[in-house]
């Protein structure tokens, strides 16, 4: 059994749940992994049996702290699977499908990461081995539901995970994916130490990214530097100026451009930084953004991909909501589930 997943059962969501007479709602359709010796194997049998969608938490927000940002990622899984579970089972969305398999267990390594400054640079260089030992924990969890043909959803921490996801996927098939990635940021700084910020010219440079489209990049959120390794990647985007202020590109048009750059013949990964989203408790909060509703757009066309392989959805930090953690925890629950929602319904509705 892999020592880098903590593996769920009932026990572990019950004080997340409830019942209510005469509906069946998804925490009681859903299944669990029956893992009693070998972590691969038991994924492969799930598959046989029928299961199409694993869902993932990865509680950390050491990844954006060692992008010398807010902390708070680490309780975006909580606040998802709060709202997602208690969910009707119904013809639009059924359980029978997805598998709740756990969260990558991150228990000591944030708690090593919260004891570090990252103001104090040899902190910081602490917090980005942190996070490179993250990465080899997400990989060993994810490889193997790649391998065993699985579509993971993958919910919380930072955007660092990327790196891990993709860097998964490539041990898993031998094959380098596209990311279309709807972000105010893109996440392409150099490759100076592991963080948030770089997930995706690491994975770059170590040959598991050939393709990548930015959805929303804000023209004065990212410096030349990061402009000019995209444009020297052979990377592109879709501007938030482009798209919402000057209104010369729709949101439609910008996801078929996307879309059209990415090969048909290889895997596609849909990124989802819900700090796009205006208003959204996150590691960086906006007030200038996407709606909601134009996230869940973003989501369900990419859904529609045959070659989708999975959805991140990261940055969800309830703590850093106005009103305090308890407001984010719904706030975020609530728009991470119906982001979920998009990718899983419009996914079930393809086969």
């Amino acid at each position: 059994m892999s020592t880098a997943v903590r593996i769920y059962d009932e026990s572990n969501i019950a004080t997340f749940v409830s019942a209510r007479a005469g509906e069946t709602r998804i925490w009681q359709s859903i299944s669990f992994l029956q893992c009693d010796h070998d972590y691969a194997a038991s994924l492969r049998d799930a598959a046989q049996f029928g299961i199409r969608y694993v869902l993932l938490g990865i509680p950390e927000d050491i990844g954006p702290r060692a992008n010398c940002g807010q902390g708070g990622a680490e309780l975006g899984w909580r606040a998802f699977l709060k709202r997602f579970l208690n969910q009707p089972d119904n013809q639009f969305l059924s359980g029978d499908k997805i598998l709740l398999l756990g969260e990558v267990d991150t228990q000591a390594i944030q708690t090593r990461a919260l004891s570090l400054d990252n103001t104090n640079s040899e902190q910081l260089a602490q917090l980005r081995a942190l996070c490179a030992d993250l990465d080899n924990q997400v990989i060993a969890t994810l490889a193997p539901i790649f391998a065993a043909g699985l579509e993971p959803i993958i919910i919380g921490g930072g955007h660092n995970n990327a790196f891990g996801i993709l860097q998964a996927h490539f041990e898993a098939s031998k094959r380098a994916a596209g990311a279309i990635n709807f972000d105010p940021h893109a996440d392409f700084r150099a490759c100076e130490g592991r963080h948030s910020g770089n997930g995706f010219s690491y994975a770059h440079q170590a040959g598991s990214l050939s393709h990548y489209h930015v959805i929303g990049l804000h023209e004065h959120k990212n410096n030349q530097t990061i402009l000019t390794q995209l444009q020297n990647a052979g990377f592109g985007f879709s501007s938030y100026q482009a798209i919402k202020t000057r209104q010369t590109l729709s949101l439609s048009t910008s996801l078929d451009k996307a879309l059209a750059t990415m090969p048909s013949d290889i895997p596609l990964g849909v990124e989802l930084d819900v700090d796009a989203i205006v208003g959204m408790p996150a590691s960086a909060l906006t007030y200038q953004g996407f709606t909601t509703s134009d996230a869940e757009y973003f989501v369900y066309r990419m859904a529609q991909a045959r070659h989708a392989k999975y959805l991140h959805l990261c940055e969800a930090a309830p703590a850093r909501h106005p009103l305090g953690e308890q407001a984010g925890i719904e706030h975020c629950g609530q728009i991470l589930t119906n982001l979920a929602n998009a990718y899983l319904s419009t996914r079930q509705q393809r086969r």
